[in-house]
């Protein structure tokens, strides 16, 4: 797609700068921070049994945790050793011995008083596990006869009654593409990945505005662009690496804007522990804070562009890049009748952002000539994700900020596995090489043997609903086979998703260590099946960044849990028990084998077959996709999107509510304390000025309800806009309705609107027809 190369990491210079202190006490004493030695020294106890094998794992293997794309201790941004806390915290998941007989074979009901928490750190799965109605306790069997049962069940049920799911931990290329393979190879399109739970809409919206699914630019292109803006983003917490790439970029000018309804104290200052200068002094990221109204981002990009149009009214030309737009965009009179005919007072209120400091983004970014747009799960999951996306890349498109150095546009991924995923076909829309089009469709059919069914497939959240419908429905899920994953931790309304996981006959789980999930009764069993981790796989494997450097990660040297396989090789051995006939079609040996065939399957990962060795990588569509605004649409140019500000009715005395992550790395949780705010994880973050209204003071016990669910905590008062609350994830998932999913990309949606009291007042009303009566408004919510 691109014709220039990444051209490799750059020195980072060594010079102090005090202007960019936060503070002169070394370390940070008497703040609120996270202590990065003492956590250091944390993992170092926690894997004193494998210490040699933890340290071969993070010297040469391709880092499982977020998708910065670190191999070894090196990557592609900046010359020098790179280690996060992220990647510590998940290091243990790869060193621990296998689950004790005596705890693993205990009774159930035991099991199940544990958290996730617990239950990870009991160990690794040991060998393949079934619990059938009637047992208290799971019992061993072989994986002849798990995969038996699996293939037999498979056999009796028609392929739209089950369905695959995979997590994104650690999961390699190889494991996605063969899953994508292997289920269309059983006749089922129902298939989906924890990617599009976080970044489907990303993926649609730049597909449609610029004819792209991924990140048209590289973090290199931080450092030294005018303007780095995060938007629903908070990086230094989820992806720690990328504040080493935001010091680099303070270095060279760069001024890092953040919009966010609240002001994230590690978006705001930070100390990077492997920078001398940063760790003693720590660095002031933001020099510019918009703190949006949760859903209010639309608005604020329409007001960005109002300005935009209004500037470019008195002087043409001060706003707008006519030329970048006359030779390589559509839609642009479409676009500007949209944003203009919504009135100041209307952007306002949505976006919670004053007429006056909208100007200052859009001057700013009028006289940039240079910027890149980072985004994470605060645009996209929302009921209108897709649209979100799309309006940030209307402002790319409108002033030229696409397909050269330091511009792009970015959705940051939070894991090293998910960008792969949907690219490999692990995915009910699309297939590997492009989408389920009869083009492509047919195109793959001829690489693999055998027809893939035409029928749309249910995303992930549709099959678990599908566990509920009447038993001869041709939907009705059946068989559910889960690599990796905790539903009840990750989905909205977690009682709902228990009844449905309950209901199901036959689930299976491809994990490495036990989470709640796995608990869960089934009809006729769950049988649980232990995987290997990306370290183990004898050939070892792959896995994609945010930026697309294909990286390949080898098979390290160490203990082995003994029964543990590789997951693509279950797939493959369970597709030829479920038709034996046929096996030769689906017969990978190797993961050489299949990373040979993802060159033909998927065009853009040419050159995958070549990586076989420490260190080896590429990078598919080169440094920046849509490379001097030619974009990969039909036509070549990219699409500027007209949308709708959607609607935001709030009743008086109602809150927006969204979610957000402490100490913690996707679901699993590492400490009840967040090292930022010192919030503990039922605390509820609330304007100071909202809980003076309500009577409430900073520690009140509180209750947080609407018609979905009831959430007690206690309140901690943060800058955060007013009129918006925020709560852990995933303890906050109760209030969050299940079924709503955005439209063009099934996301479910991760905001609502909720009742906040202080906890005595509402414990005070005996009848509980009072909450009734207090909900009623918020049953006018806009579906």
């Amino acid at each position: 797609m691109g014709k220039t190369k990444h051209t490799g990491p750059v020195k980072l210079t060594k010079r102090p700068d005090p202007s960019l202190w936060v503070s002169k006490v070394p370390f940070g004493l008497g703040k609120v921070k996270p202590h990065h030695i003492r956590d250091t020294m944390k993992v170092v106890w926690e894997n004193k049994d494998n210490l040699p094998y933890a340290t071969r794992i993070l010297t040469q293997g391709v880092c499982d945790g977020c998708a910065l794309g670190v191999s070894g201790l090196q990557d592609q941004t900046l010359k020098g050793p790179h280690l996060c806390t992220t990647r510590l915290n998940v290091l243990r998941l790869n060193t621990m011995p296998a689950i004790k007989e005596e705890i693993l074979h205990s009774d159930i009901e035991e099991l199940k008083k544990l958290s996730s928490t617990e239950l990870r750190k009991l160990g690794r799965i040991p060998y393949p596990l079934i619990r059938e109605p009637g047992d208290d306790r799971f019992r061993r069997l072989s994986w002849d006869a798990a995969l038996d049962r699996i293939a037999q069940k498979m056999r009796s049920l028609d392929p739209k009654r089950y369905g695959f799911y995979t997590t994104s931990r650690g999961i390699t290329n190889e494991v996605y593409y063969t899953l994508a393979k292997v289920s269309r190879f059983l006749g089922t399109n129902n298939i989906d990945n924890a990617s599009r739970i976080c970044h489907s809409p990303s993926k649609t919206a730049l597909t449609r505005s610029v004819g792209v699914g991924a990140s048209t630019c590289n973090y290199k292109d931080w450092i030294g662009t005018d303007v780095l803006l995060f938007w629903g983003s908070v990086a230094a917490n989820n992806q720690p690496v990328s504040t080493k790439y935001m010091y680099a970029a303070k270095r060279k000018g760069t001024k890092i804007i953040i919009i966010n309804p609240y002001y994230e104290p590690a978006m705001d200052e930070y100390w990077v522990p492997s920078i001398p200068e940063s760790a003693l002094f720590g660095t002031k990221i933001a020099d510019d804070v918009y703190q949006v109204n949760i859903g209010g981002d639309i608005a604020f990009m329409h007001g960005i562009m109002k300005h935009w149009f209004e500037m470019e009214e008195n002087v043409p030309g001060s706003a707008l890049d006519h030329e970048f737009i006359e030779e390589h965009v559509n839609g642009l009179e479409e676009l500007k009748q949209k944003v203009v005919a919504y009135d100041w007072e209307t952007l306002e209120a949505s976006s919670g952002i004053t007429k006056e400091r909208m100007l200052e983004l859009a001057q700013l970014l009028a006289k940039s000539k240079s910027a890149v747009f980072v985004w994470s799960m605060g645009l996209t999951q929302h009921r209108f994700g897709t649209d979100n996306v799309s309006q940030v890349a209307n402002l790319a498109l409108l002033r030229g900020f696409l397909g050269r150095e330091h511009c792009g546009l970015m959705p940051i991924r939070g894991h090293s596995g998910v960008q792969g995923s949907g690219e490999m076909g692990a995915d009910p829309f699309v297939l590997p090489g492009g989408g389920m089009d009869k083009d492509n469709r047919e195109r793959v059919e001829q690489i693999w043997g055998f027809p893939i069914p035409k029928w749309q497939g249910d995303i992930v959240g549709v099959s678990l609903e599908n566990a509920l419908l009447p038993e001869n429905h041709e939907r009705h899920l059946s068989l559910y086979y889960l690599s990796g994953g905790n539903f009840l931790e990750t989905m909205p309304n977690p009682d709902f998703v228990e009844r449905c996981l309950a209901n199901i006959d036959l689930r299976v789980h491809q994990d490495i260590i036990f989470n709640t999930s796995t608990l869960v009764d089934a009809k006729e069993a769950v049988i649980v099946l232990p995987a290997m981790t990306r370290y183990e796989q004898e050939g070892g494997g792959t896995s994609t960044s945010t930026e697309r450097m294909v990286y390949f990660s080898p098979e390290i040297k160490g203990p082995r849990i003994e029964e543990a396989r590789c997951e693509w090789e279950v797939y493959v051995d369970l597709a030829k028990r479920v038709k034996p006939e046929e096996s030769d079609l689906i017969n990978f040996t190797s993961a050489a084998e299949i990373r040979e065939e993802i060159a033909k399957a998927a065009p853009n990962y040419d050159g995958i077959q070549h990586l076989k060795n420490r260190g080896d990588l590429f990078q598919w569509g080169g440094a920046w996709l849509c490379e001097d605004g030619i974009c990969p649409t039909p036509d070549g140019r990219g699409n500027l999107i007209a949308v709708e500000i959607p609607e935001h009715r709030k009743p008086e005395g109602h809150f927006h509510v969204t979610t957000r992550r402490g100490k913690q790395f996707n679901s699993m949780i590492y400490d009840e304390l967040d090292p930022f705010n010192a919030a503990d994880r039922d605390d509820v973050l609330m304007n100071e000025l909202d809980a003076a209204e309500l009577g409430v003071a900073e520690g009140d016990p509180i209750v947080v309800y609407n018609q979905y669910g009831m959430y007690k905590g206690q309140a901690k008062f943060v800058n955060i806009k007013a009129g918006n609350i925020e709560l852990h994830w995933p303890e906050g998932n109760v209030v969050i309705p299940q079924g709503v999913y955005e439209e063009f990309a099934g996301i479910p949606e991760y905001t609502t609107l909720v009742i906040v009291e202080k906890a005595d007042s509402f414990y005070a009303h005996k009848d509980m027809k009072y909450k009734e009566k207090r909900i009623e408004e918020l049953e006018m919510e806009p579906s």
